[in-house]
């Protein structure tokens, strides 16, 4: 955006980006199964959290992920979700926030696999705490290798967005 945006104005900005990825969230979720190890996704929802996190802030990018991981339970019609996902989106927002200030924008390629795995190992220690058992551990190495892949995707994308859009604004 050509410049901080305050008040309505960025308030409409991130209620349309939270619904953006809300939408993206719903469309990614009536997909079939990427592979057979259970929770394998790409997130493409997490496009958007990492453009909000490059190019609004650290603040703006938590609102749009807890409005999308609220929204998606509700509705998905799946509670349960909201434990996994705000575990895993809490965790793979601080590690956002901590790279942020270590990477700069030609590297959010470099980020968000990152972000990713942390995101998948949120969701493993949630389900860990759920169920009572740390066996669900087991999943990590595959969850790692689907992490780094869809997260190299998801990040080369909101790079590429946020190249295309700060040239949409000159």
């Amino acid at each position: 955006m050509a410049g901080p945006v305050k008040g309505a104005g960025r308030i409409t900005q991130l209620a349309l980006l939270t619904a953006i990825a809300l939408t993206i969230f719903m469309a990614e979720a009536q997909m079939d199964p990427l592979t057979a190890v259970p929770g394998v996704k790409l997130g493409l929802a997490n496009i958007v959290t990492v453009y909000v996190m490059f190019v609004m802030g650290p603040g703006d990018a938590l609102l749009v992920l807890s409005g999308r991981v609220f929204l998606g339970a509700i509705f998905s019609g799946q509670p349960m979700t909201l434990i996994y996902s705000a575990a895993g989106g809490v965790l793979s927002w601080c590690v956002l926030c901590l790279l942020r200030k270590l990477l700069t924008g030609e590297r959010i390629w470099l980020v968000s696999p990152v972000a990713a795995i942390f995101h998948n190992l949120g969701q493993l220690l949630a389900a860990a705490a759920v169920l009572r058992t740390w066996t669900v551990m087991a999943y990590l190495p595959y969850l790692v290798i689907a992490a780094v892949l869809a997260g190299l995707f998801t990040g080369v994308a909101a790079q590429a967005l946020i190249k295309q859009l700060k040239k949409v604004q000159k």
